[in-house]
């Protein structure tokens, strides 16, 4: 029995006796889950409806309150729509169910679902099926989800890793075209020993999945969702998906999920339309049509909406073990204009552009992952400056745990793309994110949005000739695991990629043989080590008492530089940027302490492809006064290129 699970069930009671020779009680719809339903607050909707295997076939339940005739159509029965009817409930509550002894594990099945809408039919994928068939088949598969988990060394011990104060640093990754095998895909099994080899190796602290949730054409990369339960079988079965999330628990890896509640595609077997009136959508396109994606957005005001999408959210902290979702495209869902033209949008009751039934919906949604899983992390993918999105919701925030600054990312490569002689005049663009740094639990994202639909790869942004390109993309690197906020990076940026990334095949692998991507991908992998292992760059991430500015403002050079500290007045870390193709010498910076600053990374040095500029392993602090700091540092600014100054221990 999950977690959480109502009192009804163990009481051993259950919702209609009549089903009870078919399906074990704690399997059945109560009065108390039918109230929580139509509520909008049932988060484990998953235990009760949808596909329940049983001693004997298995149990169905659908919601279609506008049907005349609901049926169980599947490999058992011959896909014959009278063989096998189901019962509305006479509880209101639109829930048709019933009983089919035929059916069997492995068996493909759908609803066909006659309207009382003008006779309308279609036969529908269960929205809580839990097994999809291969693509492009769209049936569900009759399913069960136990396993044998070896992870709990990992669940016992996440909620410090997922923490505000740890280090975290996500491998952003498509489960498609990460690596391939002969062409084909890897399944959920192989990426596992594969992936884990690798991230170890690079030192990220988690992956994030593009979505996994089923989804029926492959080019959507997963966020044209239609099994909000279901791992895609392009990779295997449940149970594969799970050793993948197992295997990299038991070697210290997190795992975050994208999911998408913020719209859905309209396949004829999908959530459109589904019983024959605009269900789960809204019946206004102005409200129910998404004119970006052409998809349907979800109608977040019909409460037995909320709770579909609440239990998907739940289904996967449970049964899965992920340890956070990113929940996609949150900004689509707070406003109701957006992508939209003047008078192609319908205000709230309010007048307003804010959507209302949106907003609440957030607020349950984290209010939920944060009951029954307080060790997990949600994170909200929302690209406007709506207020306090990570604030919790008794503050009157919507309840995230992180948010990606989109802000940083935009203003951080557009910089990062004028020629260095022209930098000077756009300073403003690397400073102005410490303005709001701390308004926000931030993640610093460079995602798979930056490297698709003809904006070229990461290293193709960055001027000059090939030395220039890569000293640069290096020193982005280094400022961004420097800047205050956790850290997140594409699958291929970590090695320099030069294509654009493509669903179609593999990363391009082989050029990491050479030195300069080769370099790029040593320079992440120590930059992620030194990360972990400093306090001073991710304990305080979210607060100005870990960043302080040394010299912000030193445009004619393109020089920044700056402090982060860790908790206790323990030795900061010096951090200074140099984004001119220019040698500093002699560079003088102040600092708090004296003694011996050791330089801990350094993003032009050989061994990453650089030139080799640097300090010969560090500087001694002199008594000499500047920035308003009681010593200095004279140092030299490689071109290019960030280095990383470690204060010694007793200042």
């Amino acid at each position: 029995m999950p977690r959480g699970a109502s009192a009804v069930f163990l009481e051993g009671k259950c919702g209609d006796a009549g089903y009870a020779q078919a399906a074990p009680p704690s399997d059945m719809l109560s009065d108390h889950d039918i109230y929580l339903f139509r509520e909008g607050t049932h988060a484990r909707l998953y235990a009760q409806l949808g596909c329940q295997p049983a001693r004997e076939g298995a149990r169905f339940a659908v919601w279609a309150p506008n049907a005349r005739a609901v049926s169980v159509i599947g490999d058992w029965n011959g896909w014959d729509a009278a063989a096998d009817p189901l019962v509305a409930r006479h509880d209101a509550s639109g829930i048709w169910e019933g009983s089919a002894k035929g059916a069997a594990r492995g068996h493909a099945y759908k609803y066909r679902i006659e309207s009382n809408a003008g006779g309308h039919v279609a036969e529908k994928a269960d929205p809580f099926g839990v097994f999809s068939e291969h693509p492009p088949a769209t049936g569900s598969r009759v399913w069960t989800l136990e396993y044998d988990w070896s992870d709990r060394e990992w669940m016992a011990a996440r909620r410090a890793k997922n923490a505000l104060d740890a280090p975290i640093s996500i491998y952003e990754l498509h489960a498609g075209s990460w690596r391939r095998k002969d062409g084909a895909f890897l399944g959920y099994r192989e990426l596992a020993h594969d992936l884990v080899e690798y991230v170890r190796h690079l030192g990220f602290t988690h992956v994030q999945l593009l979505p996994i949730t089923e989804h029926p054409f492959y080019g959507s990369w997963g966020y044209q969702t239609t099994g909000y339960f279901a791992p895609s079988a392009r990779y295997g079965t449940p149970q594969d998906f799970m050793y993948l999330v197992d295997y990299l628990h038991q070697h210290g890896i997190g795992v975050i999920l994208d999911w998408v509640p913020s719209h859905f595609p309209t396949d004829a077997h999908g959530l459109g339309y589904f019983d024959g009136t605009h269900l789960y959508e809204h019946a206004d396109p102005q409200q129910g049509f998404h004119p970006e994606w052409s998809s349907s957005i979800f109608n977040y005001e019909r409460h037995e909406v909320r709770a579909f999408l609440l239990s998907s959210a739940l289904f996967w902290l449970d049964t899965y073990h992920v340890d956070g979702l990113r929940v996609d495209a949150v900004a689509s869902m707070l406003y109701l204009d957006y992508a939209r033209k003047e008078g192609e949008w319908v205000p709230n009751r309010h007048g307003g552009r804010e959507n209302l039934g949106a907003i609440e919906f957030l607020r349950m949604l984290n209010e939920a992952i944060y009951r029954e899983h307080p060790d997990v992390v949600s994170i909200a993918e929302e690209s406007t400056a709506w207020p306090m999105v990570s604030r919790p919701t008794y503050l009157g925030g919507l309840g995230f745990g992180m948010k990606w600054n989109m802000g940083w990312m935009h203003d951080t490569l557009a910089y990062m793309k004028e020629d260095p002689v022209h930098r000077k005049y756009h300073q403003d663009r690397l400073t102005f994110s410490l303005l709001y740094a701390f308004n926000e639990n931030f993640v610093l994202p460079l995602s798979h949005d930056e490297v698709v639909h003809g904006k070229g790869s990461l290293i193709g942004k960055m001027p000059g000739d090939s030395w220039r390109q890569f000293a640069n993309l290096r020193a982005l690197y280094g400022y961004m695991w420097a800047h205050p906020g956790k850290k997140m990076l594409f699958m291929g940026d970590e090695f320099g990629q030069r294509r654009e990334w493509t669903h179609d095949g593999e990363l391009e692998w082989w050029v990491t043989d050479s030195v300069e991507h080769g370099g790029v991908q040593r320079w992440v992998a120590d930059l992620n080590r030194f990360y972990r292992d400093e306090p001073a760059l991710y304990e305080i991430d979210f607060s100005h008492e870990g960043f302080e500015w040394i010299d912000c403002s030193d445009n004619e050079a393109s020089v920044l530089a700056f402090l982060r500290k860790p908790r206790g007045g323990a030795a900061p870390v010096l951090v200074a940027c140099n984004f001119t193709p220019l040698p500093r010498s002699n560079y003088v910076l102040g600092v708090p302490s004296g003694g011996y600053w050791r330089e801990a990374l350094n993003s032009d040095a050989h061994d990453y492809g650089g030139a080799g500029w640097g300090n010969l392993g560090g500087v001694e602090a002199a008594p000499v006064s500047s920035h308003g700091r009681p010593f200095s540092l004279t140092l030299t600014l490689p071109p290019l290129a960030v280095i990383y100054m470690k204060a010694p221990a007793h200042g």
